[in-house]
């Protein structure tokens, strides 16, 4: 079996990941093609951190990853998760609003599943969760002003996991003034 680097792979390996040639195991060499391997696979999990189907988490309590779709449109927003019987664990529904709103409220009419409402301002921040939200129910949830994002998961999650007012979401329809920014 050949040399390998740090990362795991041999440098013959790690020369086709960087675009390098191989030196071999040596020490400058290695430590080249090691340098140039993790910068490819730091490259290769930003650009995987941020992506349309999924969001990212995080505040006090550690971080979290759902995968999502995404209601940008109006008919879209309209039409959200009503009709469904079920949602897997991992997974919700990310609301986008072209701007802050002056007032967004939410409602479970037509919504066969409990749900968490977490709504966000224009940075992606946490301002207000609705908690368990009971399916059928058309009581106003209220998100407050100045919000642009809505988060819909699994009701009970939230609370479950820490998520409160001062996380952070991180997600590309989050623009450059976003609290964790898509790099």
């Amino acid at each position: 079996m050949g040399s390998r680097t740090q990362a795991g792979v041999t440098p013959q390996h790690a020369a086709r990941a960087t675009g390098r040639k191989a030196r071999g195991a040596s020490g400058k060499g290695r430590a080249l093609l090691t340098a140039g391997l993790l910068t490819v696979m730091a490259g290769q999990a930003v650009a995987e951190a941020c992506r349309e189907d999924q969001v990212h988490l995080r505040g006090d309590w550690g971080e979290a990853r759902f995968r999502v779709e995404v209601a940008d449109t109006g008919a879209e927003r309209a039409q959200g998760l009503m009709h469904r019987d079920s949602m897997p664990k991992g997974a919700g529904m990310l609301f986008v609003y072209p701007r802050p709103q002056v007032a967004v409220a939410f409602w479970m009419k037509n919504t066969r599943i409990p749900l968490d409402i977490i709504f966000m301002d224009a940075r992606g921040v946490v301002q207000r969760i609705a908690h368990r939200a009971v399916p059928y129910d058309e009581t106003s949830l209220p998100g407050g002003k100045g919000i642009q994002y809505v988060l819909e998961i699994n009701g009970g999650l939230a609370q479950a996991m820490g998520i409160a007012p001062g996380t952070q979401l991180r997600h590309p329809a989050i623009g450059e003034s976003a609290a964790w920014p898509c790099e």
